[in-house]
């Protein structure tokens, strides 16, 4: 017996029309149109979602079916032939299952059902409501294009192709989710992409098995890699259609979510997280110096403040020369209590910044700066240097151009402080040694985190301390294991 889910057509129209209004809700849905019409003495139904179709061309195709009346003669052919080859559309498919016919008009597309005729005619005039291609407020670059990725996957699959008019480029489509049946692109370059990683995500996403994928890429990121308690980021995001096609030829695989502007791009190491587009937009000289920059910055967010608490509980490890980074006030307050609050406080307010109206983020900015800054100072509650070190390491965190890094590095930055609080030098050492060991045992798909650090790769590290010229750049990264070593090929 068929399962719901491979229900055939039948010939008989009536039949099918009820397994589709009960099934789909046709006058129930206000939004599930309907239409019954009779085109060459049989009737024809057609089923459509208003919102996800362009109006236009659905008129356009009523009217091309009406046409067919009006001639005169007919070839030899049956109903169905005849209406398929005076379709004047790009794409219209021939459906034989009920189930397949529900999920491309929930999809966007027309559903026509034919008297008489074991299959229907599918028709893609989707029109997904959505916003232009802007670029991604967290991917800003002072030079370069001004489009990014939105929620809509066709348009997403189209900036990417327009940046690499490969024949080789696939974009395979499935749908996940019991209930919400998301589309998911899996992209890829044949011939350089390993084939592996591309059978394991495919393998990987047809075993997720939910009702739906509400929270898009973060849901379908969480089912492939399976992060558990691990803060650190597993996989990159990007919402640049030119960063998404540089990984492409670099060997990558990118994971398209329909509803998301998000590119999820696998695999990816520490160091992908640390890597902007900015860089790429300068000359190699001011790229290498803006990249280090990042790398101290990045270093400051997880290291100065534990260090200074080191400083501040044993006095006796800090040089004489450097005895006046402080404290040089007293406080009824522990250091290590104003470090927290001041630390918990500034996420508070990106938190708090992430909620508020943009008209009123700039006051917003401007009470904190007063409350926290100098009232905070002026009624003890905080020494000056509390204030100075938390807030070079908050800038540090937002040189960080991944922010899932970031907020992992203050999660870790919170535990070395801790640490240092109550064990001195010890404390200290055992956390930055757990903290090193973490981010080596842990892998993406397979792939070392810390690569090409551990395991060493020392002209791959070099290309990572140094922004090459790109003609010099001529091998792609081996931890893809690419296909095509060479990029000029």
């Amino acid at each position: 017996m068929p399962t719901e889910k491979d229900t055939p057509i039948v010939m008989k129209l009536e039949q099918n029309r009820s397994i589709m209004n009960e099934r789909i809700g046709e006058g129930e849905s206000f939004d599930v149109g309907f239409r019954k019409l009779n085109i060459l003495d049989r009737e024809v139904n057609i089923y459509y979602v208003t919102g996800l179709c362009e109006s236009a061309v659905i008129v356009n195709i009523l009217r091309q079916l009406f046409e067919l009346n009006n001639e005169g003669t007919r070839e030899k052919k049956s109903a169905f032939e005849h209406i398929y080859n005076n379709l004047a559309h790009q794409q219209v498919d021939v459906e034989d299952k009920i189930e397949k016919c529900i999920t491309q008009m929930l999809s966007g597309l027309i559903v026509i059902f034919i008297e008489g005729e074991a299959e229907a005619l599918i028709v893609d005039v989707r029109a997904y409501p959505g916003r232009s291609p802007d670029e991604p407020d967290t991917e800003k670059v002072i030079r370069g294009s001004r489009d990014g990725y939105t929620e809509n996957i066709i348009e997403n699959t189209a900036l990417t192709r327009r940046r690499i008019r490969d024949e080789r480029l696939r974009h395979e489509l499935l749908q996940i989710g019991e209930r919400s049946k998301t589309d998911i692109c899996i992209s890829y370059i044949k011939g350089i992409a390993d084939p592996g990683l591309v059978d394991v995500l495919k393998e990987e996403l047809k075993k997720i098995d939910i009702d739906g994928l509400t929270m898009a890429d973060k849901a379908v990121e969480e089912f492939l890699v399976k992060q558990g308690a691990n803060p650190f980021p597993l996989v990159r995001y990007t919402e640049r259609p030119d960063i998404a096609a540089a990984h492409l030829l670099e060997g990558h695989v990118l994971v398209m979510v329909d509803t998301s502007p998000s590119m999820i791009i696998t695999p990816t190491t520490y160091f992908h997280h640390l890597q902007h587009a900015e860089e790429y937009r300068q000359s190699p000289a001011v790229g290498t110096f803006v990249r280090w920059i990042r790398f101290f910055g990045v270093f400051a967010s997880v290291f100065l403040l534990p260090l200074w608490m080191l400083f501040v509980v044993q006095p006796d490890l800090l040089p004489e020369t450097l005895d006046f980074i402080g404290p040089n006030e007293e406080s009824n307050i522990p250091i290590i209590v104003q470090i927290l609050l001041a630390d918990l406080g500034l996420e508070m307010l990106r938190i708090a910044a992430i909620h508020t109206p943009t008209p009123l983020a700039t006051a917003m900015g401007l009470i904190a700066a007063v409350l926290i800054g100098q009232i905070a100072i002026d009624v003890g509650m905080f020494v000056p240097e509390v204030i100075l070190y938390v807030a070079i390491s908050a800038i540090g965190s937002y040189c960080t151009p991944s922010y899932e890094l970031s907020i992992a590095n203050k999660m870790s930055r919170l535990m070395l402080i801790i640490l240092a609080a109550l064990f001195g030098l010890n404390g200290f050492v055992v956390g930055s040694t757990l903290y090193i060991l973490l981010l080596t045992r842990t892998k993406s798909l397979n792939t070392p985190y810390m690569w090409p650090l551990l395991p060493f790769n020392g002209k791959a590290l070099l290309y990572i301390l140094l922004r090459m010229s790109v003609p010099i750049e001529k091998v792609r990264p081996s931890i893809v294991h690419p296909q095509n070593n060479r990029r000029q090929r």
